[in-house]
């Protein structure tokens, strides 16, 4: 209908300026009165790139958790905002009961063209393998020893060092530790709740360290549960703000106080903590700097270069709760 090759209609619809002007807002134009639009999958799979980022979350460590956990909507949503600005398309997997070569299969299935992977859950040796063979990925989670991907995650040794020298300075002695200690994260805030007790004088006593899911649900009964064996406690550090939720929900449901009788601290700084009944005394994960810092060193390993892990700073913010 224009009268020209193939190649020079796809140049025009390309915006190229090998095509004079005239020339493209006519072919742009006969496009446009009969339909036509470039047909993106055969497109991208002639330029062997499909436009898209893989969204990835293991969940082998907490099958329950969902998407609308409010620390993954906030992270979720950061870093969709920061791909799309790049023009490319966002692909969620969530993989509950992560089986043996499930990730690898994942990028041979050529769905996108590089990998945010959202916590290592029980999946490090894993991901550590496809690492070798996979560069375009970015992992938010901890950094840990012997580690071949490119991570970004929270100081979180620090921040439960800061988190339990606040509840100390508020003059708490029997503080417990409740959160899922054998996720990787979860594990860094542990350690840093046991050196500020050791430095305290107090050492970790048997039973202070309280397993609990990410889950509210399971959280708030175990909370029940703790308080129906009568044990003594003035302080619970939560690993994280829906634990936290959980947690101070059980403790005034039971006729507790907060913070007169137990003083709770929880873990992400999530939206909800400042709305809290009381507001949450909570350590400050920075989630957009943390995304934009996936996304950008997403793109500088696609372009071809080795980047390093980065971590950002943990701070306290302190509220009603403690």
């Amino acid at each position: 209908m224009a009268d020209v090759s193939v190649s020079t209609v796809s140049r025009a619809l390309a915006g190229s300026s090998m095509i004079p002007e005239a020339l493209r807002e006519k072919i742009t134009a006969i496009a446009e009165e009969h339909g036509y639009v470039v047909n993106q999958a055969a497109r991208n799979l002639r330029l062997q790139t499909t436009n898209t980022i893989g969204l990835v979350l293991p969940m082998g460590h907490e099958t329950g958790q969902q998407v609308t956990d409010p620390f993954l909507l906030e992270l979720i949503g950061h870093l969709s905002e920061d791909v799309f600005k790049r023009g490319y398309d966002l692909l969620m997997s969530k993989n509950p009961a992560p089986r043996q070569g499930w990730l690898k299969d994942l990028v041979q299935s050529h769905r996108f063209d590089g990998m945010l992977v959202l916590g290592q859950s029980d999946q490090h040796e894993q991901i550590n393998a496809l690492a070798h063979k996979y560069p375009p990925m970015v992992v938010w989670g901890e950094r840990l020893d012997g580690q071949s991907y490119c991570s970004v995650g929270v100081d979180n040794v620090f921040g439960g060092r800061l988190a339990t020298e606040h509840l100390i300075g508020r003059g708490r002695r029997q503080i417990l530790f409740l959160g899922p200690a054998q996720v990787p994260e979860v594990s860094s805030r542990l350690l840093g709740f046991k050196d500020a007790l050791k430095d305290a004088g107090t050492p970790i006593r048997p039973g202070q360290i309280i397993e609990a899911h990410f889950t509210y649900e399971s959280a708030y009964q175990t909370v029940r549960d703790l308080l129906a064996s009568r044990r003594k406690f003035d302080a619970i550090f939560c690993a994280s703000d829906v634990i936290a939720l959980a947690t101070i929900t059980a403790l005034t449901d039971s006729g507790r106080r907060v913070p007169e009788d137990v003083a709770v601290c929880g873990f992400d700084d999530v939206a909800m903590a400042r709305s809290m009944t009381p507001p949450l005394t909570t350590i400050k994960q920075d989630l957009r700097m943390g995304a934009q810092m996936m996304v950008d060193l997403l793109f500088q390993r696609l372009g071809g270069d080795k980047t390093s892990s980065a971590v950002i700073p943990a701070s306290l913010i302190v509220r009603s709760s403690t």
